[in-house]
């Protein structure tokens, strides 16, 4: 495993998951996929318009599909984003404390999601150098 895949995933917490959703995990990888897409475009939008209200529910929900999967990177990220924009919505103020984050969030989402992918393949998993067949057999 890549010192990056280690950074951004959590395979103890991705095991987990495979084995409690059995023949299920591709097709809800494939939901986070299509989720997290939306998510992190809503937060990119919410983010151009200074809103912060839509950005707490975007990136909660990205937090929440991120860390089941064991993305923790991912899922700290969301939820740093949300925790300011919470904090903007009370303070009445506009979210431009996490530009940075959610300029980071895409490319991070899309290297997250592109290693979950890649670990979900019978292929890969035979021929991983770590022994990934072990972890998702």
């Amino acid at each position: 495993m890549s010192p990056l895949e280690n950074e951004l995933i959590d395979w103890t917490i991705c095991t987990e998951t495979r084995a409690a959703l059995g023949a299920n995990y591709v097709r809800i990888l494939g939901y986070f996929r299509e989720d997290g897409t939306r998510s992190v475009g809503k937060i990119e939008a919410a983010m151009r318009a200074h809103d912060p209200v839509a950005m707490v529910d975007a990136s909660h929900s990205l937090k929440g599909e991120a860390l089941q999967f064991g993305a923790l990177r991912l899922g700290a990220t969301a939820e740093s984003i949300e925790m300011t924009a919470r904090a903007c919505v009370e303070h009445h103020e506009t979210p431009d404390d996490v530009i940075e984050l959610v300029a980071a969030l895409r490319p991070m989402f899309e290297e997250t999601l592109a290693i979950l992918e890649q670990g979900a393949s019978p292929l890969v998993q035979e021929r991983h150098p770590q022994g990934l067949s072990r972890l998702f057999g």
